[in-house]
């Protein structure tokens, strides 16, 4: 069964990022301090995927929390058994460190890893890239051509990460989009493209795609 697009307001977007934010406001995150989440009804990818995402993001964070303790600030987000890791680290072992950790958990099909090796972010800024996450999805919501459902955000020190499984079409707008938006600073993408047959086809949540990963954007290349 399909339900349809929900159209939701600026006001509420903004309401429910900023409460998330403010709720994880612990060094550790999982899924993403800034992350507007997608709607199941209308995820692409397999109900079971969809928990087991939510698994990852839970096993990754809680062994990172118990390996490295509070002085780091990560974020876990899992998209199709892709992890990527954002925040804050004091040194790039404790990148590798980190990297090597979500690596480990299981079901774990790749890691992109774009950890900054600087001091953690302050509240001002994660509640700054929590409200560009809500106006790039609220942007999302408001473009015709686009399923904003197919998309997850997350924004980090003002650069905001797109995941999903879309086509070279959607990959493309919903960068321009993102890019418009105000206090986006760079955009990161991190997709899995499908054809545009398998979109038609419904076949967008069944087998993973290639991955594909904006060179000029990240630091990080994607992992097989």
């Amino acid at each position: 069964m399909t339900f349809p697009l929900l159209r939701i307001s600026s006001a509420a977007l903004a309401a429910a990022a900023l409460a998330g934010s403010l709720a994880g406001c612990a060094p550790l995150v999982i899924g993403g301090g800034a992350v507007v989440g997608t709607l199941m009804a209308t995820d692409r990818r397999t109900t079971g995927t969809q928990v087991e995402d939510e698994g990852i993001e839970m096993r990754t964070a809680s062994r990172i929390r118990e390996t490295l303790g509070d002085r780091v600030h990560v974020n876990v987000t899992s998209y199709n058994r892709q992890v990527l890791l954002t925040g804050e680290v004091p040194t790039a072992a404790d990148g590798q460190k980190v990297e090597q950790i979500a690596q480990g958990v299981d079901n774990v099909r790749s890691v992109v890893n774009d950890l900054g090796v600087m001091p953690a972010s302050s509240l001002t800024q994660r509640s700054r890239d929590a409200f560009i996450s809500t106006k790039v999805r609220a942007s999302l919501v408001d473009a015709k051509d686009l399923s904003a459902n197919a998309f997850k955000v997350v924004t980090e020190r003002d650069v905001v990460y797109l995941m999903g499984r879309v086509t070279q079409r959607e990959a493309k707008r919903s960068a321009e989009i993102a890019r418009g938006v105000d206090g986006v600073r760079k955009v990161v993408r991190v997709f899995e493209v499908i054809s545009e047959e398998e979109l038609i086809r419904g076949g967008a949540a069944q087998q993973p795609a290639p991955v594909s990963q904006d060179p000029a954007a990240a630091a990080q290349p994607v992992k097989p």
